[in-house]
């Protein structure tokens, strides 16, 4: 059992409210999912700069000098904003992967948790309500983001089993339930070049997105194709720079809600996690239904 939230913002008058509106949503989740919480924010950014967020257990150590380094081997301006455990890199978009590799050969305790123009995401073992203050997250802004608490049952309680998780520029995915042919997928997708570096079942649902929408699938598409590659119980909540989607199998047997409105689109596991939105009492309220993609892009 897990907590999944989501928040797609129609009206740009929301989109300072972002970061607080989902983590008051993820809160009233706790008790779906005591071991971890994280959430992905998509805000401002542009083409010409890419954000690497990235963790380490001992960020005091591993950020210190590491901006200094990879400007003198990347030879590129290179800006970080320290948050807890986290940090946001700010570099050219043309030294992104490069930056990858300098981080992955220099430092093994840092890992890389999302890249993208817009996306961050910032995930930890603990309760949502702890994970959003060591990573302020009520004060971030933004046009949509998911979040989720997480009970485990596939894999061990570790930050990079938190998710959300991230296998694409810009892409993340959010998972309650359990897939039966995730190590059959794995084993494919890694041959196909896929970077999967968890045991997590979850991760091996994004992964197999990312591929979809790297071979020309859209969003909507890929979460089509799911339906049909993906053995077991699931609902997805996917963001992507510009989109927002959500997906349940066929059975539909983990709880779903989803509300719209003139100014938003959001989704819960159950319906309180939705109360406190603006203008709830005038929202369209339904379960999504099984089998069936909804998903919305700006």
């Amino acid at each position: 059992m897990c907590g999944i939230v989501g928040l797609f913002l129609k009206d740009k008058k929301l989109q300072s409210d972002l970061g607080g509106m989902l983590t008051a949503m993820l809160i009233t989740m706790t008790n779906r999912g005591p071991d971890s919480a994280g959430i992905a924010i998509y805000g401002p950014g542009c083409e010409e700069k890419s954000k690497l967020t990235i963790q380490s257990d001992n960020p005091i150590n591993d950020f210190k000098n590491l901006v200094d380094d990879l400007e003198k081997t990347l030879g590129c301006n290179v800006s970080i904003t320290k948050k807890d455990t986290h940090a946001v890199l700010y570099l050219p978009t043309s030294s992104i992967d490069a930056a990858r590799d300098q981080i992955a050969m220099r430092e093994k305790s840092i890992r890389v948790m999302s890249c993208g123009n817009s996306i961050e995401i910032y995930k930890e073992v603990g309760l949502p309500v702890e994970v959003a203050r060591r990573f302020q997250i009520e004060t971030m802004s933004g046009s949509h983001g998911i979040g989720h608490t997480r009970m485990a049952t596939e894999s061990e309680v570790t930050t990079m089993g938190a998710h959300p998780f991230s296998t694409g520029d810009d892409q993340c995915l959010v998972h309650n339930g359990s897939l039966s042919n995730h190590n059959r997928l794995r084993s494919n997708l890694l041959r196909n070049g896929a970077k999967i570096e968890t045991d997590n079942d979850s991760e091996v649902a994004a992964a197999y997105l990312t591929l979809q929408m790297q071979r020309g699938s859209t969003l909507g598409e890929a979460l089509n194709s799911s339906l049909t590659d993906l053995d077991g119980f699931f609902t997805f909540v996917v963001g992507t720079k510009y989109g927002f989607g959500v997906v349940r199998d066929p059975i539909a047997c983990k709880p779903a809600v989803m509300a719209e409105t003139d100014q938003y689109v959001a989704f819960g596991s159950e319906y309180r996690a939705l109360v406190n939105l603006p203008h709830i009492d005038n929202a369209r309220v339904w379960e999504p239904e099984p089998a069936t993609v909804y998903f919305w892009t700006h």
